[in-house]
């Protein structure tokens, strides 16, 4: 059974992008990926700070005069998030009438979809799309504050309210970059036969931070306003992705029900954690067909979830110490030497010599049920440069804080999300290159 609901994505630093923008620096992209970590990370161990702005959202946008000396303040608690530019993946999809094809970020760990708007009142960062402009969609529209759409935002963001008339939402993530704009709906178009009429969105009046030129994001994770809750009688909240291998390569992003049997490994998350996150349950990592000695209780008391967004996966310290010195010992083995740590990767190694670096141990996540999960050698390594490479893991500081599945491990693997049933899957999918 063929899904018609299918985006290609992009590594928006690849060919394949339509506009791509330069490939940050290793040290960047490791530096932006631990800010993510620990952003996610804060949403368990601490409640949310709050912004605080009384920046002027508006300007001479539709449906609202030019209120130049009116500034609106607004105390908005802040949603831990990704500095987004470690995430790379991109979509494009269609808003407003006539349709404006926007590049999103798609992002399993965020709640909103969102995008920069113009008259961008406070700010705009550069974007390589033109801005949205609503005052040229004729199906554009704010949200009144007192809609039972602006109290949705309260799992996400308390709802603000600009001249006690419209809906604002303010989201801030871990590095400090933030969006604060309307909360508005306008036609969204996904294909050419799924198009959503009123679609709740974040119309972003003041924008800052590492968001990698893209137009901004579409929201993959639960949530009562996320993408999927509001296309749920479509795709019955339904996706799967495989992403790129490589910045040259593509992959795709597919919504609704397919036939492929999966494996089901998701849980619901533990108490006092934000149900966005979509959990996993890992039992064991094989290292080479051995079976490393970790106690159970360290996966039970760290918890674990898969996140599209963030690079490399993170494990409990005691997990990732007997990963680290079993694969040390096999390299070895392999004639590999040692190579000193690359910011958080620490278990790195000399290629120099060896023409195949696919030689290496091969690696395996067991989840319960007995469900086993194959990695692919871009899964186990990260290629520094011509000459290194690095175990693609690092270890949390916290044994409290959970496991993080990450992108890295995820290529070339479809991954498949049916959140009503609360089900996650990976399959090796021939299409996933």
């Amino acid at each position: 059974k063929k899904r018609a609901s299918t985006l290609e994505v992009v590594d928006r630093h690849g060919p394949c992008a339509q506009t791509p923008v330069s490939l940050p620096s290793l040290a960047k992209i490791l530096a932006n990926d631990q800010l993510r970590v620990k952003s996610i990370q804060a949403q368990v161990v601490k409640p949310s700070d709050s912004i605080n702005t009384n920046k002027e959202l508006v300007g001479k946008s539709q449906n609202h005069p030019n209120k130049s000396k009116d500034k609106q303040q607004s105390e908005l608690p802040t949603q831990s998030g990704a500095p987004l530019k470690s995430g790379n993946y991109i979509v494009t999809i269609g808003l407003g009438t006539p349709k404006r094809n926007l590049s999103l970020q798609f992002d399993t760990g965020s709640p909103l979809t969102w995008t920069q708007c113009r008259p961008c009142a406070g700010h705009c960062y550069k974007q390589k799309d033109p801005i949205f402009n609503p005052s040229t969609s004729t199906t554009y529209s704010n949200i009144s504050c007192k809609s039972t759409q602006c109290s949705q935002l309260a799992n996400i963001t308390r709802a603000g309210c600009y001249l006690n008339v419209t809906c604002i939402y303010g989201l801030r993530y871990g590095d400090s970059s933030y969006t604060i704009g309307f909360f508005s709906r306008d036609k969204l178009t996904v294909t050419p036969t799924d198009v959503f009429r009123d679609f709740l969105f974040g119309c972003g009046q003041n924008n800052e931070g590492l968001f990698g030129q893209t137009a901004g994001l579409l929201g993959l994770s639960k949530g009562p306003i996320s993408f999927l809750s509001q296309t749920a009688k479509k795709y019955s909240q339904y996706f799967s992705y495989c992403l790129p291998s490589d910045i040259s390569s593509t992959g795709f992003l597919a919504f609704g029900k397919n036939n492929n049997n999966n494996n089901k490994t998701t849980k619901d998350g533990p108490p006092g954690v934000p149900p966005i996150f979509y959990f996993i349950e890992i039992t064991a990592i094989s290292v080479g067909g051995t079976q490393l000695r970790i106690n159970e209780t360290v996966f039970k008391t760290a918890g674990a979830i898969i996140d599209s967004g963030t690079v490399i996966t993170r494990l409990p310290p005691a997990a990732y110490k007997a990963t680290s010195k079993e694969f040390k010992r096999q390299m070895k083995k392999l004639k590999y030497k040692s190579a000193p740590a690359v910011s958080i990767l620490d278990t790195c190694f000399h290629i120099s010599g060896h023409t195949n670096i696919t030689n290496i141990p091969t690696m395996s996540f067991i989840f319960k049920g007995n469900a086993t999960v194959d990695l692919y050698p871009a899964g186990i390594i990260y290629v520094i440069n011509s000459s290194v490479v690095c175990l693609a893991f690092a270890g949390n500081s916290d044994p409290q804080d959970f496991a993080i599945f990450g992108n890295t491990q995820q290529r070339k693997l479809e991954v498949v999300y049916d959140v009503a049933e609360g089900r996650l899957g990976f399959s090796h999918n021939p299409h996933c290159l």
